[in-house]
C-alpha cells in the first residue's frame, strides 16, 4: 500500500510541474545506463551544476518546495510529496527525468539545459551515494605534514614549473616593514643603518623593532576600525558627533600594542559587560557594537530603530568573524548558503536584550562618583526646566541652553556609552517575516539565543546561552572558522591580497583558498601554538622568504598567474588614504606623532561641512593637531574627508574586511592639488632647504630628498630631469613673482627668494606624486 502511495505522490509532483507520465516509465529510466566507474567530487562536479539551478531552488524561491542548497533540502520531500532524488538510485530519482525531458517547456533548467556530460555527472552523483560534504571553510582544520610558509609555496611553484623571485633589497625590505607594521616611512638614519648591519641578526632585530613601537597600534588599529564600521558620528540625516567614540579607538589602539591575544580581543567586545568584575577598559570595549548608526531624526520610530541596529549587530559578527553574508537572512533563508532565517533570529536573541548604559569612566572612584551626583543634579535640573516649559514657552531657550551645557560637562569629564544586559522588562525573539518588525511569527514561538547548525555546537554556561558564550564560541578550538577568518585578513594585510580572495565571504559564493593547505596550518598554529597572538603570526610571516620576494614585475608570468595567487613574488598595491596623507606629512616634518586621544579636524573644504545637517560647524584643528595621523581625523559620515574617499576609504555603514582599490585621475590631482599635499609640498621643499648639507648644491638637496621619500638613491638620469624641472621652474617664478608668492603662501622659508622656495615646491610636489611615493613594493 506505501508503495502505491509514493507512485502516487510522485506522480502527482510529475504532473504539477508538467512532465508528461512518459518520462516516469521504467522503460525510459531503464533505458538509462548509471556511470558509477568514476569518483565524484562534490565541489569540483556537481557544485558548479547545482548553481545553475539555484536561482529557482535555492534559499529565497523554492519552486516546487525544492531547494539545492544542502543535501538535506535537496533530499526532502518537494510540495508534491516525494524527494526529486533517491540516494543510489538515479532511475528511481525525478530529478533526472526533467533534466532530460525532451520538450524545451518542460526540460531543467529552462534558459541553459546541462549538458550531457553535466547530466551524466550527476547521474553517477546519484548512484554514488550524493556525498556531499561540508563546505571546506567548516571543516576541522586539515593539518598537513608541511610546516613552513616557504615549504608550501616552493612545493606548488616546483609543481608549476615556477621559480619564485629573488630577494628584495635592503631598502625595499625596511620600508616595506616599515608601511606594513606601522604605517609610516623609515628615516634615512634608519635604512642607512640596516643597509649597513650585515649581521644575520638584522634582520630579526628589525621586525621586533617594529612591532614594540606604539605605531604599530595605530597602523593595525585602523585596519580592525574596517572592520568595526568606526566613525565619530551617529549616522543617518542629524549624524550628530559622538564624542566619546575615540574611547573605542584608542583601547584598540592600546590593546594591538599590548598584543591582547585575540581570544581576549574577541571575548571583550562581544562580551566585556559580562565578564565577572569587569574593568572600565571591558566596558569600553563593547563600544564595539555602538559603531552602528543612531537614528535621532523627529518621528522616527525608536523600535523599528532599535531592532535595525540589533540586525546589524548580528550582520557585523557575521561578516568579521564568520566570514558569513548572515545578514541575508534577516528577511529568508540564504540564497545560497546553508544559513535559515530561524538561525539569524537565534543569533539576534543573543543582543535583543542589550541596552545602552553610560558612566564616568576613569581612573579615580572618588571623582567619578562626585561626577555622577553632580550629573544627576544637573539632569533633575533639566527634567524641570523641561516640565515648566509646557506651561512657560519662556523657557524654552534656557532649557536647551542647560542641555548644551550638560552635554559639555559629559564630555569633559569623560562620559562614556557602552553595551550593558537588560535585567527587567526582556524581550522576547521571534522571526520577523520578510524581516519586517511590526511582523513576528509568534505562532512558532520564542526563539532563544543559538548559532547555526552549519557550525559547531554551542557550549552554554547556564540555562540560556547569553553574549558571553556566544564570544567564547567563536574562539573555542572547535570552531576552525573563526582561525581560518583571521589568519587570511592577517595575510592580507602584508600581502596586499589574502589568500581567500574574498576574505567577507566564505560562503558557496565566496572563492576557495589559493593556498588551503598553507592557510590551514596558518590557523592552527595561531589558535593552539601562538595562543592567538598576533604579533607572533605577523613575526612568522614577515620571516618568510615569501614575504621578502622582490615585488617586481615578471612578464612571463602575466598570463600564467595573472592576481599572483601562487605567489611567485610580493605584491606591490597603493597604501591607504589615511597612510597615503601620513606618510606625506611626515615626508614635509610636520606629522605629529602623538598618540590617542579626542578627534582631530586637518583642513576640509568648506562644501563639504556645509553638507552636514547641522550645517557648517567644522572648526580645523590648531597647532599640531592639524598634522596627527588620518587615524585620529574626525570621521563624519555624511561628510567625510575627500582625500578619504578619493582614496578608497570606507564610509562606516558596514563592516568592510577588505577595502576597494581604484585608480583614477582624481586620486593624481588629489595629490596635485589638495590643500593637505599642497602644504607637505611647501614644508618638504623647506625641509631640503633648510638642510645644513656639506655641499648645499641642487643635487645633493635632489638625493636627500628621494632618501626621505622614497629610501634610496636616485640615478643619474634622475638627478638630471629634476635639475632641468628646476632650472624651468626658476624661471618661470622669476618671471611670476606674485604666483610665486601665493605658492609659498605660509610656508615661506627664511632668506630664500620667493622665486626659488616656489620652484623647490614645484619640483618636490612631483616627488610626493611618484608612484613609488605612494605604493609599498
Amino acid at each position: 500500500m506505501r508503495g502505491v502511495q509514493r507512485l502516487l505522490a510522485a506522480t502527482m509532483w510529475l504532473l504539477a510541474i508538467g512532465l508528461p507520465l512518459a518520462g516516469f516509465s521504467p522503460s525510459v529510466s531503464d533505458a538509462k545506463t548509471p556511470n558509477t566507474d568514476r569518483p565524484i567530487d562534490y565541489t569540483r562536479d556537481i557544485q558548479p551544476i547545482l548553481g545553475k539551478c539555484i536561482g529557482c531552488h535555492g534559499g529565497v524561491k523554492k519552486s516546487a518546495g525544492l531547494s539545492v542548497i544542502s543535501r538535506q533540502l535537496l533530499l526532502s520531500e518537494t510540495d508534491y510529496g516525494e524527494p526529486v532524488v533517491v540516494v543510489g538510485d538515479s532511475s528511481a530519482s525525478s530529478l533526472l527525468d526533467r533534466i532530460t525531458a525532451e520538450d524545451p517547456d518542460e526540460r531543467m533548467p529552462p534558459e541553459e539545459p546541462l549538458e550531457p556530460s553535466e547530466i551524466e555527472t550527476l547521474r553517477a552523483w546519484i548512484d554514488q551515494g550524493v556525498t556531499w560534504p561540508a563546505h571546506w571553510a567548516y571543516l576541522s582544520l586539515q593539518v598537513a605534514g608541511e610546516k613552513s610558509i616557504d615549504g608550501f609555496v616552493g612545493h606548488r611553484l616546483s609543481a608549476e614549473g615556477i621559480a619564485p623571485a629573488e630577494a628584495a633589497d635592503q631598502r625595499t625590505l625596511i620600508r616595506r616593514l616599515s608601511l606594513d607594521l606601522t604605517g609610516l616611512l623609515p628615516t634615512v638614519p634608519e635604512v642607512e643603518a640596516f643597509v649597513a648591519d650585515d649581521s644575520p641578526e638584522a634582520y630579526s632585530e628589525l621586525v621586533d623593532r617594529l612591532l614594540a613601537s606604539p605605531h604599530f597600534g595605530e597602523r593595525w588599529a585602523r585596519h580592525w576600525l574596517d572592520e568595526a564600521r568606526y566613525a565619530d558620528s551617529e549616522g543617518y540625516e542629524k549624524d550628530t558627533a559622538k564624542n566619546d567614540a575615540f574611547r573605542y579607538r584608542d583601547w584598540v589602539v592600546q590593546s594591538l600594542n599590548d598584543d591582547m591575544s585575540f581570544d581576549e580581543f574577541t571575548i571583550k567586545q562581544i562580551a566585556g559587560d559580562l565578564l565577572p568584575n569587569p574593568t572600565h577598559e571591558d566596558l569600553i570595549a563593547t563600544k564595539f557594537h555602538l559603531q552602528t548608526q543612531f537614528n535621532l531624526e523627529g518621528g522616527v520610530d525608536a523600535e523599528e530603530d532599535r531592532t535595525k541596529r540589533v540586525i546589524d549587530q548580528v550582520s557585523t559578527i557575521g561578516t568579521v568573524w564568520l566570514a558569513s553574508t548572515i545578514g541575508c537572512c534577516q528577511c529568508h533563508d540564504h540564497p545560497y548558503d546553508s544559513f535559515t532565517q530561524r538561525e539569524f533570529y537565534t543569533m539576534y536573541a543573543f543582543f535583543n536584550n542589550t541596552d545602552y548604559d553610560a558612566d564616568f569612566l576613569g581612573d579615580e572612584p572618588v571623582k567619578a562618583e562626585k561626577l555622577r551626583k553632580e550629573r544627576q543634579a544637573k539632569a533633575l535640573n533639566l527634567t524641570k526646566l523641561l516640565d515648566r516649559q509646557v506651561e512657560d514657552k519662556n523657557l524654552s531657550s534656557t532649557a536647551i541652553v542647560e542641555l548644551i551645557a550638560m552635554h559639555n560637562y559629559d564630555n569633559k569629564n569623560g562620559f562614556v556609552r557602552f553595551l550593558r544586559e537588560r535585567t527587567k522588562a526582556r524581550r522576547s525573539t521571534y522571526v520577523f517575516r520578510r524581516g519586517d518588525f511590526l511582523q513576528p511569527v509568534t505562532e512558532e514561538g520564542e526563539l532563544l539565543p543559538n548559532t547555526s547548525a552549519t557550525l559547531p555546537p554551542l557550549q552554554s554556561r547556564g540555562e540560556v546561552p547569553d553574549r558571553l558564550d556566544l564570544a567564547h564560541w567563536l574562539v573555542s578550538p572547535e570552531n576552525p572558522l573563526v582561525a581560518r577568518v583571521a589568519v587570511n585578513k592577517v595575510w592580507m594585510h602584508l600581502f596586499g591580497k589574502p589568500l581567500v580572495r574574498s576574505p567577507g565571504d566564505y560562503g558557496t559564493r565566496g572563492m576557495t583558498a589559493s593556498y588551503p593547505e598553507l592557510l590551514d596550518e596558518l590557523a592552527h598554529w595561531y589558535l593552539h601554538d601562538a595562543e592567538w597572538s598576533r604579533k607572533a603570526l605577523i613575526r612568522r610571516i614577515v620571516h618568510s622568504e615569501t614575504y621578502k620576494q622582490s615585488s617586481a614585475t615578471r612578464p612571463e608570468l602575466i598570463e600564467i598567474d595573472p592576481d599572483n595567487e601562487l605567489l611567485a613574488s610580493q605584491n606591490r598595491f597603493r597604501v591607504e588614504a589615511e597612510i597615503l596623507r601620513d606618510i606625506a606629512l611626515q615626508t614635509s616634518g610636520l606629522l605629529s606623532r602623538k598618540i590617542g586621544g579626542p578627534c582631530v579636524f586637518p583642513p576640509l573644504p568648506a562644501i563639504v561641512a556645509q553638507q552636514t545637517y547641522s550645517g557648517n560647524h567644522y572648526r580645523v584643528s590648531k597647532g599640531e593637531d592639524r598634522y596627527r595621523r588620518g587615524l585620529y581625523t574626525f570621521f563624519r559620515r555624511t561628510a567625510i574627508d575627500p582625500n578619504l574617499t578619493t582614496f578608497d576609504c570606507p564610509d562606516s555603514s558596514g563592516a568592510k574586511p577588505q577595502r576597494d582599490s581604484s585608480n583614477n585621475a582624481l586620486q593624481a590631482l588629489a595629490l596635485l592639488q589638495n590643500e593637505v599635499f599642497h602644504e607637505a609640498a611647501q614644508s618638504f621643499a623647506g625641509r631640503l632647504l633648510e638642510l645644513s648639507l656639506a655641499e648645499a648644491s641642487d643635487h645633493a638637496r635632489l638625493r636627500q630628498g628621494y632618501l626621505i621619500a622614497v629610501s634610496r638613491e636616485p640615478d643619474p638620469a634622475e638627478i638630471a630631469m629634476f635639475e632641468s624641472l628646476l632650472r624651468e621652474a626658476r624661471a618661470y617664478y622669476h618671471d611670476h613673482p606674485q604666483e610665486a608668492a601665493e605658492l609659498v603662501g605660509k610656508h615661506a622659508v627664511t632668506n630664500v627668494d620667493p622665486a626659488e622656495n616656489a620652484a623647490w615646491i614645484a619640483t618636490v610636489r612631483v616627488i610626493l606624486n611618484f608612484d613609488e611615493f605612494v605604493t609599498r613594493e
